[in-house]
């Protein structure tokens, strides 16, 4: 039977945006189908989702109007070259690795590659429906399937519409950037810990604190500068830390480490996405 959305590799992000898609009824759990060679994890997704399964990468090429290459960039040149034959004429195809270009990915397909090609950068907050979606779309896409591809991740957070060159600015403040959050609030937890909060209390704490000002910085418009300002009462407790937190080089660390993560993406842009054939989901 047809279906809406394939996915080939079921990993965390494909997970999470079936899901997304499900509960959004953006699409019925029956209209989806996704492949995997690990039969377990095919058993725990269909349990879990309730939707069709199989081992096979090709049946999922041949019955799928969007499909969701869920796999890591140097398993891309193998995937592709066993489905592209099978690909239906008006299909659609989300990229979602990183480092892998459309030009690239219209290559693997053949120097007449007429297939619709979409380049993605979830972040892993999609699990939690609180993602970032950076999209491109390739030429062949039309403005309604574009529309279709961004109600599809904003069923998972939010989308932004970019050129493909700042796909390593993004991914460097979006893609990457919860692993910094993590770290920050893991940072803030031992100081916790430090000063007689339990662990648990000290977590929770730290992590409602991120979350309420992140939501201050999205719902009331404002300049985080400003906000911070709000905060800082003259000759304050905040003002100290923020004073502290400077001498410590906090901003410049924070540069430094989404300057590094943008030029890794541009490395790995550059690298050969098939040189290790091991079937890897994200």
């Amino acid at each position: 039977m047809p279906k809406k959305l394939g996915f080939i590799g079921t990993g965390n992000m494909a997970t999470a945006i079936i899901n997304g898609a499900i509960n959004a009824g953006v699409v019925a759990a029956w209209e989806i189908i996704a492949s995997d060679p690990d039969a377990e994890q095919l058993a725990q997704i269909s349990k879990s989702c309730n939707v069709e399964t199989t081992s096979s990468n090709i049946e999922v090429a041949k019955n799928a109007e969007i499909i969701f290459l869920s796999v890591k960039p140097n398993v891309y040149r193998p995937v592709i070259d066993e489905i592209k034959d099978s690909i239906k004429p008006n299909a659609m195809v989300i990229i979602l690795a990183a480092g892998l270009g459309l030009k690239h990915a219209a290559e693997m397909f053949g120097s007449d590659c007429k297939i619709k090609l979409v380049k993605t950068m979830p972040n892993t907050p999609a699990r939690v429906n609180s993602g970032m979606t950076a999209v491109c779309a390739g030429e062949n896409v039309t403005q309604k399937d574009l529309a279709t591809v961004l109600k599809i991740f904003n069923s998972v957070g939010k989308t932004e519409i970019l050129p493909e060159y700042l796909f390593d600015a993004f991914t460097g403040i979006s893609g990457s950037s919860p692993a910094y959050a993590f770290m920050f609030i893991e940072a803030m937890a031992d100081a916790g810990v430090k000063h007689g909060l339990s662990r648990r209390q000290a977590i929770d704490i730290s992590a409602q604190a991120l979350l309420g000002a992140a939501k201050m910085v999205l719902e009331t418009g404002e300049n985080p500068a400003t906000l911070k300002g709000e905060v800082c009462s003259p000759g304050g407790t905040t003002i100290a830390a923020v004073c502290e937190l400077e001498k410590q080089g906090f901003r410049n660390a924070i540069i430094s480490a989404v300057t590094v993560c943008a030029e890794q993406y541009k490395v790995l842009g550059d690298a050969a996405p098939e040189t290790k054939e091991t079937f890897e989901k994200v």
